[in-house]
């Protein structure tokens, strides 16, 4: 049985949708073999600039290239403008979320989430209950992953406020493409994402501790050795800051310096790159090499603003995700405009009942997987897959959630054979500062593999540019 999915491009009856008509008169008129040409030049440029990623566990290559795909991804301003409300919304809840359970902890008083579900997670940081952050701000850089799926409903699938990755190559990827086909963005209105770098230092330099008038803005990176180095170093080189590791930082009087030649300079915002764990070897893992020993006295002081806050990751574990429709009515008093995936919390007895019943109709994720690693695609899976997985359900219910399997939208899409249409997603990133911003789009990740569910760069998926059209 052929499952039927949205198509971005044509409509149910094999018609080109309004919105992509300019580019498919343009596509009709291009010879294939110009295409193909193009695409190999783009491989050539991103080998030559570096835009590289690290897939860990691998002997054979620490760096590849991620694919990027030709044929972009196109959305209408009226579809845009629904989803940047139904973002702006979400991680408003999400940022008030963090402030409360760090604070009065009155959603949990109200029994809209239960209590052991946030403070019993591992994502939530004791070390933060009390801490009064830059502007009441903890997530600011969310990247909101969204799924289409059904007649065209879009669905948030994930909420990734940790240090969410990925805007380096949305940016590179518009880039290629006025490079490749300069006629075509001369033939459409299509919105700038270029500015992205000058938005997000705004942003952070909206949120520094209060009295500081000329920010120092640092990108902190674990190193040359991360999965996402070339962003890190893409991002501070765009936004022109100094890109420092922890060696490069250390903290006298509950007070952050950057060594320079010139001597220390104080630094005020920290866009941190790392994982909470690694931030401080006096708070956190004492045997991390990456951190800046005092770092969180610094931060509970108000003498530095981390971006993202110590402690957000609790408001994108899996496990959390259910809630967050709730977290929208509780704090903001307002109905979500975005929809959650449908999600079965395996903690609940009927609903483990009925995931281990229906294992190979559903996705099986680990509340604190990440990457596209620690899941079952119940349709896509052997018998022998699901067996395993359902043993590993039962000796720990708790570390699972489940959803349908959704029939995501797909886009036509340059592959051996041709376009061929080939499941997406969308990350845009929204920025929390003194305002909500973020530029229109975001990163397109496809699953090049005929069928595939998955997008995730290290399961083999690729990258397209995403177009919003201009009223």
């Amino acid at each position: 049985m052929t499952t039927t999915f949205f198509n971005e491009m044509y409509d149910a009856a094999g018609a080109v949708r309004s919105h992509y008509q300019a580019y498919a008169d343009w596509l009709a008129a291009t010879p294939e073999e110009r295409i193909a040409r193009k695409r190999a030049e783009a491989d050539i440029a991103f080998h030559r600039v570096g835009i590289t990623f690290a897939v860990y566990g691998e002997e054979a290559g620490k760096e590849r290239l991620i694919p990027f795909d030709i044929v972009p991804r196109i959305i209408p301003a009226g579809e845009w403008h629904e989803l940047r409300n139904g973002l702006r919304q979400r991680v408003k809840a999400l940022n008030a979320f963090l402030h409360d359970i760090y604070h009065g902890q009155d959603i949990l008083a109200a029994g809209r989430i239960p209590r052991e579900q946030v403070l019993d997670n591992a994502q939530f940081r004791p070390e933060m209950r009390g801490v009064d952050v830059a502007a009441g701000i903890y997530a600011h850089i969310a990247g909101v992953d969204l799924v289409r799926a059904g007649a065209g409903e879009y669905y948030v699938l994930e909420d990734n406020l940790r240090v969410p990755s990925g805007v380096s190559y949305m940016i590179e990827n518009r880039k290629m493409m006025m490079r490749l086909f300069p006629e075509l963005f001369a033939r459409n209105k299509i919105a700038p994402v270029q500015h992205y770098p000058d938005l997000l230092l705004e942003n952070l330099r909206t949120v520094a501790p209060h009295g500081v008038e000329d920010p120092t803005v640092v990108v902190l990176t674990p190193g040359a050795y991360n999965s996402a180095y070339f962003e890190h170093t893409f991002l501070a080189q765009q936004m022109g800051v100094e890109l420092v590791e922890g060696r490069d930082l250390f903290v006298r009087d509950e007070t952050v310096y950057m060594r320079t030649t010139q001597g220390p300079q104080r630094v005020d915002v920290i866009y941190r790159r790392l994982d909470d764990d690694f931030l401080d070897p006096l708070a956190f893992r004492k045997d991390s090499m990456l951190g800046v020993p005092g770092l969180l006295a610094a931060y509970r002081a108000g003498r530095v603003t981390l971006a993202n806050a110590i402690g957000t990751g609790v408001a994108d574990d899996k496990s959390i995700y259910p809630y967050v429709p709730e977290m929208i009515r509780f704090y903001l008093g307002e109905a979500p405009i975005l929809n959650n995936v449908p999600t079965y919390m395996l903690r609940k007895s009927e609903d483990l009942a009925y995931t281990l019943e229906h294992l190979p109709e559903l996705v099986v994720k680990e509340v604190h997987g990440a990457g596209g690693y620690g899941m079952l695609v119940g349709p896509a899976s052997t018998k022998a897959q699901i067996e395993d997985f359902r043993r590993r359900i039962v000796a720990a219910p708790e570390k699972y959630i489940a959803q349908p399997t959704l029939a995501l939208s797909g886009c036509p899409t340059f592959v051996e054979s041709g376009i061929a249409p080939r499941h997406v997603d969308l990350r845009p990133f929204v920025l929390s500062g003194r305002n909500i911003e973020m530029v229109p789009g975001g990163l397109t990740r496809v699953a090049l593999r005929a069928g595939s569910l998955v997008v995730n760069s290290s399961q083999g998926g690729g990258t397209k540019d995403t177009w919003v059209l201009e009223d």
